[in-house]
């Protein structure tokens, strides 16, 4: 495998160990306020992160790569109310979505293919995290400008 190609990898496992550690905080965050439904959808998220992780840790233990484990830094969001929590969450998986183009890019680079067919699953994933994020927003946009949308919503959260 390509050097580069290896680092960015072992580089996202940590990024998608970050984001878990990300998506705990907002969950935290929303259910300090009581929210548990938001919280709990966060949770899920943090999950999924942390499946991302494992995915890409075995794709490289497979092709005979060592993994490296980084530290995970700190969540450093600071939050300001329940649109500021799903906004950051939409930025991120935006952010998220540049690192996978990035090792994409690098693996078509050097026509490093298993590695591309790999990120197609991520590619994918990447477009229905952005949509669920985007959703989200829009949801909280049209129906929790009053405690009764944001008590439904908060319900509907909580049964993902």
């Amino acid at each position: 495998m390509d050097k580069k190609v290896y680092e960015l990898l072992n580089d996202q496992i940590n990024k998608e160990l970050y984001s878990a550690y990300l998506y705990l905080d907002m969950a935290n965050y929303l259910g300090d306020m009581g929210l548990d439904g938001f919280a709990h959808w966060y949770e899920l998220q943090a999950g999924e992160e942390q499946e991302h992780a494992l995915k890409i840790r075995k794709y490289l233990i497979e092709n005979d790569q060592k993994v490296e484990l980084l530290a995970i830094a700190k969540p450093d969001k600071v939050f300001d109310g329940i649109l500021s929590v799903l906004e950051a969450g939409y930025e991120h998986e935006q952010y998220v979505t540049s690192l996978i183009n990035d090792i994409y890019d690098a693996a078509m680079s050097v026509k490093d293919w298993r590695t591309a067919q790999f990120l197609d699953w991520f590619v994918k994933e990447q477009l229905e995290e952005e949509e669920s994020a985007r959703d989200l927003i829009t949801k909280y946009n049209l129906f929790a400008k009053d405690s009764a949308g944001l008590y439904e919503l908060n319900k509907e959260l909580g049964k993902r």
